[in-house]
């Protein structure tokens, strides 16, 4: 009995799936390299994926939108500093309003990689999901970083200089994603869907870890002291439930990549 338990939870990487792997790995080798070396040996070489950060921030912000206008609340603007930090001024209404809004950043930056390590696991086109990444980088960037602001010009908590940095970055970054979709042979369109994918997943596990030590140590302004106001429970045990959220996401994307447990049943799930 105890070997059957064992056999059934034996899991292994489906066959169909190890040339996605392998991407994956080499994409998170060099992005985990890059970041070390930058960090204690060359800091200029910071600057290699410093695009990609900004697009991580992008992403997190975004996610602040959606989560806005969809529990029907306003934005006032959206912008990215020079140092990949961000902020969505926006005007929020009730409890439930906050902790969704306050959640999304990080939790909506994980569910964009995970949703890309589904579809680049299944085959979808990867010209299709960076011509979409591109189209919500141009959105975000024009309609919440551009005219939101000049349409909330006298009750404005930013300054000109952030509105102009932020629709340059989204800029350069909309146009150089559809460039890659459009012009970029496939070897580097599925290599740059990878690289955006394992990008967002470290930025919001790093910008998580980062979130604790600032949540532990200072009193400074975070998502996490906005949950904290809004439902009185200490802003570090929201850390911890969205730092176990990103790792489940994580888990059921890279899950998609494992095969079944052994079965002589072929009815099962991920079989081979």
């Amino acid at each position: 009995m105890k070997g059957s338990f064992r056999e059934k939870m034996r899991y292994k990487v489906a066959e169909d799936s190890r040339p996605q792997i392998t991407l994956l790995v080499v994409a998170t080798i060099i992005s985990i390299g890059l970041w070390l070396v930058s960090k204690y040996f060359f800091p200029s070489l910071a600057w290699v994926v410093y695009p990609l950060q900004l697009f991580a921030t992008f992403i997190h912000e975004g996610s602040h939108v959606l989560a806005t206008v969809l529990t029907g609340n306003s934005v006032q603007s959206l912008t990215v500093s020079p140092d990949t930090s961000g902020v969505v001024w926006s005007q929020s209404s009730g409890w439930f309003s906050q902790l969704f809004i306050s959640s999304a950043g990080y939790l909506g930056t994980t569910a964009f990689g995970t949703a890309l390590l589904a579809w680049i696991r299944y085959n979808f086109s990867s010209r299709k999901a960076i011509y979409f990444s591109a189209g919500f980088i141009g959105l975000m960037t024009i309609v919440f970083g551009l005219l939101m602001p000049i349409f909330n010009v006298f009750s404005l908590k930013i300054t000109l200089v952030s509105i102009i940095f932020t629709v340059f970055s989204g800029a350069v970054l909309t146009a150089g994603l559809f460039a890659l979709a459009r012009y970029g042979s496939l070897k580097w369109v599925n290599f740059g869907l990878a690289f955006l994918a394992v990008q967002c997943l470290l930025n919001a596990l790093f910008s998580l870890v980062d979130l604790f030590f600032i949540t532990a140590t200072t009193d400074m302004h975070s998502d996490a002291i906005n949950m904290a106001n809004a439902t009185g429970i200490p802003s570090i045990v929201w850390v911890f439930l969205w730092i176990g959220i990103s790792i489940l996401m994580i888990s059921v994307g890279l899950r998609l990549y494992a095969v079944s447990q052994k079965s002589k049943q072929n009815d099962l799930p991920f079989e081979d």
